[in-house]
């Protein structure tokens, strides 16, 4: 067998890592198929949100979030591997093809990052008054820049506007056709269901409407979420690639990734808010063309209480054989 062929047991223990990543209502719009000798990484049409997404930006983002979970599972299985993104033009949905490559053993930063794929779960709770060190948040911008981002925390006056621009976009998103049809599709309770975003994870609302939470009570009256404050003073970043094409998009899912990851090996609590990116001209308040910086996600970071996990499909789900 040749050296850089993981075992198939090995490989599917990588991909269901790589199915933890976090995905937009946790759709979880990706497929996998094992070649022998790589793994290819497929968007799943079929759970685009046409609403909220409607180029499929966040799409590619969430697939490019499981894109960086995988490379990472393999780097925990002591391979260096090797990614294409985006290797044929006649195929779109072939987001990318991972092949394991040469012996390589993890680094203990690896190992470390590597063991939060499993605890790094949207946190839709107030956090604490807790302000985040300067070096943590400088790690942070670091593990962007590692992917090919850039990773922008707001000062207290853009954080008061990226806030409200948030609140406008979600007011926006509202009045959108299909906007609740939509949510109740992904927040739809069903027994032994392993997508969308369950009761338990929907989080408070926040009593002072400072910060955008999404609010998934909005479809299911008689589950109303309790009112709650939330920091006065929440810790809020922009992430940002330098262009803004499907590649950009898949690259921002990696860095979102690694950053989240990053911020969960710190103690960090996460929330990607997403709202202010799904209205174009908001979206374009956030981007800065002169600088070559296009918004692709607004992260919320703070100190909080552990947050549920959500549901995932079974890998055998997400995977298939491929001819080698």
């Amino acid at each position: 067998m040749n050296a850089s062929v993981l075992a198939t047991p090995e490989l599917m223990r990588c991909v269901h890592a790589a199915t933890l990543a976090p995905s937009l209502h946790n759709s979880q719009p990706w497929r996998f198929a094992l070649t022998g000798e790589a793994i290819e990484v497929y968007a799943d049409r079929d759970r685009q949100l046409d609403v909220l997404d409607p180029d499929g930006r966040e799409l590619m983002v969430s697939v490019g979030a499981a894109v960086f979970t995988l490379r990472l599972a393999l780097r925990r299985a002591g391979r260096m591997p090797e990614l294409a993104v985006l290797p044929d033009p006649d195929r779109p949905d072939l987001v990318a093809v991972i092949r394991p490559g040469q012996p390589a053993e993890p680094s203990a930063a690896v190992l470390e990052l590597a063991d939060a794929i499993e605890r790094r779960h949207t946190n839709r709770q107030p956090f604490l008054p807790k302000v985040v060190p300067a070096d943590v948040l400088e790690e942070l911008r670091a593990a962007a820049g590692h992917e090919g981002a850039a990773l922008t925390v707001a000062g207290a006056a853009s954080r008061t506007i990226i806030a409200g621009l948030g609140r406008e976009a979600e007011r926006r998103l509202r009045a959108r056709d299909g906007y609740r049809a939509e949510m109740g599709k992904w927040t739809r309770p069903a027994a032994r269901r392993r997508d969308g975003v369950p009761t338990a994870a929907y989080g408070p609302w926040d009593a002072l409407e400072r910060l955008p939470m999404r609010d998934f009570g909005i479809v299911h009256p008689q589950r109303q979420r309790r009112a709650e404050k939330f920091e006065s003073h929440p810790t809020i970043a922009v992430l940002t690639t330098g262009g803004d094409d499907p590649a950009d998009w898949i690259r921002a899912g990696q860095a979102l990734q690694r950053v989240l990851l990053t911020a969960t090996t710190r103690h960090l609590a996460t929330t990607p808010i997403s709202q202010p990116v799904e209205i174009p001209g908001i979206r374009e308040v956030l981007t800065d063309r002169r600088a070559g910086r296009f918004a692709q996600m607004v992260i919320r970071l703070g100190y909080g209480q552990p947050a549920p996990a959500t549901p995932r499909r079974p890998v055998g789900e997400v995977v298939q054989q491929a001819a080698s």
